[in-house]
């Protein structure tokens, strides 16, 4: 596992800008030659015991983050956590995994065949975190898992990655408000989530987000290149709370929204 913490986010970063190419110009556009600060990443998986959320979470621990906040997600059958280092310039980080077991018999035997071949000692790798895929998956398998989860269908498309970073608004130099972000998001021509509206959150809730919808990837299954949807870039605003701190929570309500920018349509 990773020792250093900036070691592990370089990792982290440069693995998602190879999968979400529009990042890497966002980033550029909001950062206008200054430090963007990222808030968080999000990382999915399955609750299955080999590869669960407390087996991602182990890495993270291991230099020194505590686990914050638990959160459920019934329509999406998702369980997640947040995670928040001492040093509060480090990202937080939001780990999700899908209940396998509320789900059809057909997709639990696809699940667990596919961790099945994840080699035990993959998920201790200082590069578990960014390894990807350790599956064979045909685009059939694929659409089936779609059809019944899009989560389910992105983890066993893409494995193990960060599936979103966050840039920090409080931290921007030249945008004071989360509107003035995503105006200058549409005027580059990005297409952000709508889902529940632009901005998710609000001044009240303490926490305002919005989001690119997932750039389009080829990606190769072992049967053909099908052009999917990867992964995404959010923006959050932080409020205080009544003893002045910003919030560092996440609002479930919002995050539910968020998942839907690896949608297809």
């Amino acid at each position: 596992m990773h020792t250093n913490v900036n070691a592990l986010f370089d990792a982290l970063w440069q693995d998602y800008i190879e999968m979400t190419p529009s990042a890497a110009k966002v980033h550029q556009l909001l950062s206008q030659g200054e430090k963007i600060i990222n808030d968080h990443i999000a990382l999915r998986t399955f609750n299955i015991s080999k590869v669960n959320l407390d087996v991602l979470a182990a890495h993270f621990e291991s230099i020194g983050y505590v686990a914050c906040g638990d959160y459920k997600f019934a329509a999406k059958k998702l369980n997640a956590k947040h995670f928040e280092h001492p040093d509060s310039t480090q990202p937080k980080v939001f780990i999700s995994e899908l209940l396998v077991e509320e789900f059809s018999d057909e997709l639990q035997t696809t699940l667990k065949g596919l961790i099945e071949q994840v080699e035990q000692t993959a998920m201790t790798a200082d590069n578990f975190l960014y390894s990807g895929r350790h599956w064979a998956l045909d685009s059939k398998t694929y659409e089936s898992l779609l059809a019944e989860s899009e989560y389910a269908a992105w983890v066993a498309a893409f494995g193990y990655r960060a599936n979103h970073f966050t840039v920090s608004i409080n931290h921007l130099p030249n945008f004071d408000s989360i509107v003035a972000v995503n105006d200058a998001l549409k005027a580059a021509g990005f297409v952000l989530n709508a889902a529940g509206g632009e901005v998710k959150g609000s001044a009240e809730v303490l926490l305002e987000q919005s989001s690119t919808m997932a750039d389009k990837l080829q990606v190769s299954f072992s049967d053909a290149m099908v052009e999917i949807p990867s992964c995404f870039y959010e923006f959050a605003i932080r409020y205080p709370k009544s003893d002045g701190e910003l919030y560092t929570g996440f609002v479930a309500a919002s995050a539910d929204k968020i998942f839907e920018s690896t949608n297809v349509n």
